[in-house]
């Protein structure tokens, strides 16, 4: 297991932007495919962004491609979500998840489910 701690959510006008941190604990972060997810009051928990240890391939949910970017500093322990453009629809709980299991050889994973690690979440609030 692995620690995450979330920073950076915020209250925000719609076509604002914020920045996300995750920071984690341990020697091997950079072994770690880490993901981003949230959760709107009243709905399921919904992946939003990934990326991959090996190669540093990102992935975006459909709804946020284009606004949302996925990054991470491995000299650091963090992984960030640069949320731009932001839209009252991405009002949510962010949290971010560490993915222990992931490998180069199987398909990129998106569900929460296949996710070992989560830290407590960030509240994004987007005021239209």
């Amino acid at each position: 297991q692995v620690q995450l701690v979330e920073s950076g959510g915020g209250l925000v006008q719609a076509g604002g932007s914020l920045r996300l941190s995750c920071a984690a604990s341990g020697p091997t972060f950079a072994r770690y495919t880490m993901g981003w997810f949230r959760q709107a009051p009243g709905k399921e928990r919904e992946f939003v962004a990934v990326i991959r240890w090996s190669g540093g391939t990102t992935y975006y949910a459909d709804s946020v491609k284009g606004r949302f970017t996925i990054s991470r500093d491995n000299s650091k322990n963090t992984v960030y979500l640069q949320m731009n453009s932001l839209k009252p629809e991405d009002t949510a709980d962010y949290y971010c998840a560490a993915d222990l299991g992931d490998a180069p050889w199987i398909p990129v994973r998106l569900r929460p489910a296949d996710f070992d690690s989560w830290g407590q979440g960030t509240q994004v609030t987007v005021s239209s």
